[in-house]
C-alpha cells in the first residue's frame, strides 16, 4: 500500500491509453527517465528511505508526459533530465541514510562488545578468586590477551566509523552538486519558458499590427475609391457648367444673353445656370467664388463700370439667396478692361459682355487677375 502511494500519474495515463489506436511518438529521454523512475520504485530502499524525493521524480514525469502529448519536444527533454537527476537524489538520499543506519548499528555492536568484555572479565575475575592457585603470569598473559582483543575490537569498530563517515560525507557531496545541478536546470527551463512567452508576445503585436496596417490600408483605398468618385462627379458637375480650366482656375462664363439687355437681371437661362453653381457649392463648402462683369467698349466708361458691377453683384444676390453664404463670395466690375474678343464686330463685343465666375481651389484659394 505504502509503494502503490508513489505510482506516478504518467503510468496511470499510459494504462488507460493502452486501447488507443494512436500513441504519441516515443522520446529517449523520457523513456530513459521512466525507466530510472521505475527502477527506483522497485527498491526498497530508496521507497522507504527516500519516499517524497521518490515523489517528486513522479511528479517531474508527468509533467514532461503532458509536454509530450503537446509535442514540445525541448520541454519534455529538459523535464526528462530533471526526473532522472531526481531519481539520482532519492537513490543517494537512501544510500545515505542506510550509511547512518550503519553507523548506529556499529555504535550499539560496540557497546554490546564492552557489555561482553566486561562480562567476561567479571568471569574472569570470579574464576581468578576460584583458581588462586593459578600463578601470576598465566593471570597477566590472559589479561594482555583480554586488552589486546578490545584494543583490536575498539580499532575496528573506529575504522568502521570512519569508513561510514568518509562515505557519508561523499554521498553528502553529491548530492549537494546533484541539488545545485537540478536549480541550474529549473533555472534554464523558466528561462526557455519565459523567451518563448515573449515570442508569443512578439507574435501577437506583430499580427496585431500587420492587421492594423491591412484595415489602415483598406480605409485609405476606400477614402481613394470616395474621392475618384467626388473628384469624377466635380468633372461632371463643371461639365454641365461649362467651366473652362484656365491659368486661375476653373471657370465658369455666363454670356450676355443669360441677362436682360443692357440691364443686370438674369434671365431665365441664366437663374438655371446659377442654380447648378449654387448646388455645386453647396457640396463643396471649402470652395469661394470670385464673380468678374465686364462688357464691350460701347458706350461710356460711367455706364460700363456700374453695367459690370451690377451684373457681377446680381449674380452674387442670386447665390446668396439659393444659400451660399456671403463670405464665400467676392464681386467685382472691370467694364471693358479685360475683353477676349475684338470689339469691332458684333459677335465679338457679344463675347466681351459676360460674367466670369472664378472657382478657389479645395483650399479656397483664387490666383489673382
Amino acid at each position: 500500500m505504502k509503494k502503490n502511494r508513489y505510482l506516478p500519474l504518467s503510468l496511470i495515463a499510459a494504462a488507460m491509453l493502452a486501447g488507443c489506436t494512436t500513441l504519441p511518438p516515443k522520446n529517449t529521454a523520457l523513456e530513459d527517465a521512466r525507466s530510472a523512475y521505475s527502477s527506483a520504485r522497485t527498491n526498497s530502499q530508496v521507497v522507504t528511505l527516500a519516499p517524497i524525493e521518490l515523489q517528486k521524480a513522479g511528479e517531474t514525469l508527468n509533467k514532461a508526459d503532458a509536454a509530450l502529448s503537446k509535442g514540445d519536444d525541448a520541454a519534455v527533454n529538459q523535464l526528462a533530465y530533471l526526473t532522472r537527476q531526481q531519481v539520482a537524489i532519492a537513490q543517494e538520499i537512501a544510500k545515505r541514510k542506510a550509511a547512518e543506519a550503519a553507523v548506529a548499528s556499529a555504535s550499539t555492536q560496540r557497546d554490546q562488545v564492552r557489555l561482553a568484555a566486561r562480562t567476561a572479565e567479571a568471569d574472569a575475575a570470579r574464576r581468578q578468586t576460584a583458581l588462586a592457585q593459578q600463578t601470576a603470569e598465566q593471570q597477566a598473559a590472559r589479561d594482555r590477551a583480554l586488552i589486546a582483543a578490545r584494543q583490536a575490537e575498539l580499532e575496528e569498530a573506529r575504522r568502521q566509523a570512519a569508513l561510514a563517515q568518509q562515505t557519508t560525507e561523499q554521498q553528502a557531496a553529491a548530492l549537494a552538486a546533484a541539488s545545485a545541478q537540478a536549480q541550474r536546470d529549473e533555472a534554464q527551463i523558466a528561462a526557455r519558458q519565459a523567451e518563448l512567452e515573449a515570442a508569443r508576445q512578439q507574435a501577437l503585436i506583430a499580427q496585431q499590427t500587420a492587421e492594423q496596417k491591412a484595415a489602415a490600408l483598406e480605409a485609405a483605398r476606400a477614402q481613394a475609391e470616395r474621392d475618384q468618385a467626388m473628384i469624377a462627379q466635380q468633372e461632371q458637375q463643371l461639365r454641365e457648367l461649362d467651366a473652362k480650366q484656365t491659368a486661375r482656375g476653373m471657370v465658369i462664363t455666363l454670356g450676355d444673353v443669360l441677362f436682360s439687355v443692357n440691364r443686370a437681371e438674369l434671365s431665365p437661362g441664366g437663374v438655371r445656370n446659377v442654380q447648378k453653381l449654387a448646388g455645386f457649392l453647396n457640396q463643396y463648402p471649402q470652395r469661394k467664388v470670385l464673380i468678374e462683369g465686364h462688357t464691350d467698349s460701347t458706350g461710356s466708361l460711367s455706364i460700363n463700370q456700374p453695367l459690370s458691377e451690377r451684373r457681377a453683384d446680381a449674380v452674387r444676390t442670386a447665390l446668396v439667396g439659393m444659400g451660399i453664404g456671403g463670405d464665400r463670395i467676392e464681386t467685382r466690375g472691370y467694364a471693358d478692361a479685360h475683353p477676349v474678343a475684338s470689339n469691332n464686330t458684333v459677335a465679338g463685343r457679344q463675347l466681351n459682355r459676360r460674367v466670369e465666375i472664378i472657382l478657389s481651389d479645395d483650399s479656397g484659394n483664387i490666383v489673382p487677375r
